[in-house]
């Protein structure tokens, strides 16, 4: 009996043996199942390995600060791979489009002309269909640099309109002054142009009118007689030296010896520097080379003018040579003053004048 009980007791504890090793090898093959499982899905993990992901697309709206929608907008799309980026336009709509795109973060980056560049990024998730905010360009704070290459023609005559609104008082035409220290030598055209501007102004022909009424009132040049007709005479007569003087010169011989017949403002250094450098620009002038030379125009112009004036004034004051150089040295006499008012006091009271003239010339 007691061996009975002995075998059932043995085939029990086998029993328990078997089946406690039968679910430890199931409980293994279970664990390496899963963790096939899991070599098979791949770090994303699920049904849906990384090579079966689906493309997208990415779309949107470039629009300005009104709102109002922007087209022709270049917009550049860039993920992890930059050398794929793409490029897409907007429409007239505003809207642009990228199709077929691998999910993944990406970046777009807005231009447009005369706007601020702008950039938007997201990621795109497999099979989806991305809608970008709405892209609000800003204008551009600070313009693109464009060269713009004029010619010296060119540039020298926006300096002449310039010169052309000088006025003293906002009346006087003060056009024969630069306040330029480097501006640009005039052609035979321009220095022309600003003697027949200057003859024909009305304020001139006022200035002349003035001149003839004092010598009709001082009876100078008797020979001329009084009344509308001696008035006639002494306003031609003035008007003639007027032109002869101006278009002489001014035009004629600084076109012929290329001089430049306007006065460089200075307006640096001492009071008597000024002073020397405003009566010697009677005698000397700038070469439309840019250098310092005799002012021939203005002496041979004012002999000239002083030469012409014995045609056309009365017999008994044609002194000959002895009128001809006193009317030059007058003329000279008067250039050395006006360049002396032009330094020290005419720019304080004419308006409109150049910003950037500090520099000496």
């Amino acid at each position: 009996m007691q061996f009975k009980y002995g075998l059932i007791v043995l085939f029990v504890a086998l029993g328990w043996t078997v089946c406690c090793l039968g679910q430890i090898r199931q409980e293994a093959s279970v664990s390496n199942l899963e963790q096939q499982s899991a070599d098979h899905a791949g770090p994303l993990g699920g049904d849906q390995p990384p090579g079966e992901r689906l493309p997208g697309s990415i779309n949107g709206t470039v629009v300005d600060q009104s709102a109002a929608v922007v087209a022709g907008a270049r917009v550049r799309l860039t993920g992890k791979d930059q050398s794929q980026a793409q490029e897409s336009i907007s429409g007239a709509d505003g809207q642009f489009f990228f199709g077929n795109i691998p999910p993944g973060h990406f970046q777009l980056t807005i231009t447009a002309a005369g706007f601020a560049a702008q950039t938007s990024s997201g990621v795109l998730h497999s099979g989806e269909s991305y809608i970008v905010p709405k892209v609000a360009l800003t204008v551009a704070s600070n313009t693109s640099e464009v060269e713009v290459t004029l010619t010296r023609v060119e540039l020298a005559e926006r300096e002449i309109k310039v010169e052309e609104k000088q006025r003293v008082l906002g009346i006087v035409p003060n056009f024969y002054v630069s306040y330029l220290p480097d501006a640009v030598p005039l052609t035979p055209k321009q220095k022309f142009e600003i003697a027949w501007k200057t003859v024909i102004d009305p304020v001139t022909l006022v200035m002349v009118g003035a001149t003839a009424g004092v010598e009709q009132a001082q009876d100078h040049f008797s020979e001329y007689g009084q009344g509308a007709q001696g008035y006639g005479k002494r306003f031609g007569a003035d008007y003639a030296d007027t032109v002869s003087g101006t278009f002489i010169g001014g035009a004629i011989l600084p076109s012929l010896l290329k001089q430049d017949p306007r006065y460089f403002y200075k307006g640096t250094g001492s009071k008597r520097s000024r002073l020397m450098y405003a009566v010697a620009n009677s005698f000397i002038c700038k070469g439309d080379n840019g250098r310092w030379q005799p002012n021939y125009s203005n002496v041979m112009g004012s002999l000239a003018a002083g030469g012409i004036s014995n045609f056309y004034y009365p017999s008994q004051d044609r002194d000959g040579a002895e009128l001809t150089f006193e009317n030059a040295a007058l003329g000279l006499g008067a250039t050395a003053v006006a360049n002396v008012l032009q330094e020290f006091f005419i720019k304080k009271i004419t308006p409109r004048v150049p910003k950037n003239n500090s520099a000496q010339p």
